[in-house]
């Protein structure tokens, strides 16, 4: 999880070989005699290269190329990259989660895309933007995702919802059992209990008047930060989450909850529609609570993206494909098998998107969410506040002392990691 997801291609027409949006659907028989006989690998996500199926037929026919479509977990796709692809066994085009952009294009692991304007325009802001570093664009939105609010019509009603936090608080107060509950999340995460925090004014990242992170300013332990760790405090203390869902097993658990019919509400998202329905469950989708100030509780954007190996040794070619499959037409189709929200502004307001009860959760989610940093320096955030989350969850430390020394020790390894930045 973590965690959150186009189009006719380019490329200048005075480059080797002609890309699709530059010159429309008719190459040159230069560009075709260039990538005939060429083999593409793509890394898909799992159980999701259904999806692009059709997609990778076409292209296949129409440049006269083999691709090979390979699944694997998106999250791990980079980690695979760092070994397979020096040793010439990795993919041309990989499917990889935003937040990890920085890190890639540090590493040296992504090749720079060349595509024009009016291709980027395609998506919403907030997804291009993900695909960005130094003002450098090195991959295409898939789909977008954010955390939503999944509930069991079984046990309460749409009309029953709680509208905010505290309301759920109080009708957990009256539901919980011991064996049964009313809401529950994964707070003892960052991922999940930055939806509450950043609501009261805290903040991963500070950001410079250019829009761009600065991560010499953290905001995990500031005054709004600690006032909504204290809040995720309560439903732990007083026994509205079961112990089970601190810790590594903790996902398992509340899933097996929710699916069981033993919570009436949880915080997921669309990652988790089918296993839902698969399991029976008649539930519902709607956005996250709102606090007591009247904030929303926000969320992680998290973008999915076509992006290109450094590694390459087609690499026009497979800036080509990423951007034939991230287009409209191939986006849709490829919700319409795999349901994930695609990032294409065009297709906000299209009906047979927004008749799912997910993709209107998440975009109405996303209004109120900010994009995962997707500069290198995320990665030393997760661990320290995971970890002080859960001293916060079990009660070994108060909210203000546990992300203090979150802060601290995030402070420490990015100083000892990304000097110089």
């Amino acid at each position: 999880m973590k965690m959150a997801k186009k189009y006719f291609a380019l490329m200048l027409c005075a480059a080797v070989s002609l890309s699709l949006a530059a010159c429309g659907p008719k190459e040159s028989s230069s560009a075709k005699s260039s990538s005939k006989g060429s083999e593409l690998v793509v890394w898909e996500d799992k159980e999701k290269s259904i999806g692009i199926k059709d997609a990778v037929a076409a292209f296949e026919k129409e440049h006269d190329v083999k691709v090979k479509v390979v699944e694997k977990p998106y999250a791990k796709q980079i980690e695979d990259l760092r070994m397979d692809g020096p040793a010439g066994t990795g993919p041309d085009v990989l499917t990889m989660p935003g937040d990890q952009i920085g890190t890639a294009v540090t590493e040296g692991l992504l090749k720079e895309l060349h595509v024009e304007k009016n291709v980027q325009s395609l998506y919403t802001d907030a997804s291009i933007q993900s695909q960005m570093v130094d003002q450098k664009l090195y991959g295409l939105p898939k789909a977008v995702e954010t955390t939503v609010l999944f509930y069991n019509k079984d046990l309460i009603s749409e009309k029953e919802l709680p509208q905010t936090l505290e309301e759920w608080y109080d009708y957990s107060k009256k539901t919980a059992d011991g064996s049964k509950f009313g809401f529950l999340a994964l707070f003892d995460q960052i991922y999940y209990a930055e939806s509450v925090m950043s609501g009261y004014g805290g903040y991963i990242f500070g950001k410079d008047k250019d829009g761009s992170y600065n991560p010499s300013d953290i905001g995990i332990n500031n005054e709004g930060a600690v006032k909504g760790a204290a809040l995720i405090q309560k439903f732990y203390k007083d026994g509205l989450f079961p112990a089970g869902i601190i810790g590594e097993q903790g996902i398992n658990v509340l899933e097996s909850l929710f699916t069981e019919g033993k919570a009436a509400a949880i915080i997921s998202g669309p990652w988790n529609v089918e296993a839902f329905s698969k399991a029976g469950i008649n539930y519902g989708i709607t956005k996250l609570p709102e606090l007591e100030n009247g904030k929303n509780m926000s969320a992680f954007i998290g973008v999915k993206s076509y992006n290109v190996s450094a590694f390459s040794k087609n690499a026009e070619l497979a800036q080509e494909l990423a951007v034939f499959l991230a287009n409209e037409k191939n986006s849709k189709t490829r919700y319409e098998q795999t349901k994930e929200v695609p990032a294409v502004k065009s297709l906000a307001d299209d009906p047979a998107i927004m008749k799912s009860e997910a993709a209107r959760a998440v975009t109405e989610q996303s209004r109120f969410s900010e994009l995962t940093p997707n500069i290198p320096e995320m990665n030393e955030i997760w661990t320290p506040a995971d970890s002080a989350l859960q001293t916060v969850a079990t009660g070994k430390a108060d909210p203000k002392q546990a992300l203090d020394q979150a802060a601290e020790t995030a402070k420490g390894q990015i100083k000892a990691k990304h000097s110089g930045k």
